[in-house]
């Protein structure tokens, strides 16, 4: 059986060298594409594996970096480099349109059909994309409900998709309501689903020992997955791919 194939791409953004996850799926047509953005620790296998399986389910998949190849075990480290980050919108779409000029640039992909998920700062990301009117067909997004700038999000010219844990201090309810407010004035077609019991990053497995988390983070396994197909189903609908392919995985 023929399997992906992956390798690795470095470009520059943000004045650093990123060094991305790019996986191909079996063929040599045109296919569908999707970025991966990474939370704040940065790009690490959990992203890679996301990029590998939405390969074998036919799309062109880009797991972006944002910082430089760093992937933080300290969250103090990694919150001195993403807060500034966050509160820069430009400096974000600097990174999110890098990366989709790389995605764009694979002969494989079909630069009409992109979608982009990120998960936390990899989430506010693909949105600021959208805000800038990149040429997306769907953005999801986990752990990320950043307002933009005012009337920007009328630039959204895709569905936006946003999933949250019930439980996540870090996405507080009054920036959910922002958030869906925004969208709401702006005429996005725009869905939210908030699962219940579950924390921040609740779709990230466990990592390693040095790996130090902040208050507030934890792994749903059962929501990790659902939260897997429902981004799956809405990158079918927006990419004109079979919604089955997705209950493989």
């Amino acid at each position: 059986m023929t399997s992906i194939t992956t390798r690795t791409v470095e470009y520059p953004a943000d004045g650093l060298t990123m060094i991305g996850h790019l996986a191909l799926p079996v063929g040599v047509d045109r296919r569908p594409a999707v970025l991966v953005g990474p939370e704040g620790p940065g790009l690490n296998d959990f992203q890679r594996r996301r990029a590998d399986a939405l390969a074998e389910l036919g799309y062109v998949a880009l797991a972006f970096d944002i910082h430089g190849g760093r992937w933080f075990t300290d969250p103090q480290e990694m919150l001195a480099r993403v807060t500034p980050l966050l509160a820069d919108p430009d400096r974000m779409r600097g990174i999110g349109h890098a990366a989709l000029d790389v995605l764009c640039g694979e002969p494989r992909t079909d630069p009409d059909r992109i979608a982009a998920i990120g998960y936390g700062i990899g989430g506010a990301i693909v949105l600021e994309l959208g805000r800038d009117a990149a040429n997306l067909r769907g953005i999801a997004t986990i752990n990320a409900m950043t307002t933009g700038r005012p009337g920007e999000a009328a630039h959204i010219r895709c569905p936006v998709w946003a999933g949250v844990g019930s439980e996540d201090p870090i996405v507080s309810p009054a920036q959910r309501e922002a958030f869906t407010a925004e969208m709401q004035a702006a005429d996005v077609d725009w869905r939210l689903v908030v699962y219940g019991g579950a924390l921040h990053a609740f779709h990230h497995p466990p990592m390693g020992a040095d790996q130090t988390v902040l208050p507030g983070v934890g792994y749903h396994q059962r929501h990790a997955q659902r939260a897997w197909l429902d981004i799956v189903a809405l990158l079918a609908e927006c990419l004109h791919v079979p919604e089955d392919v997705g209950l493989r995985h």
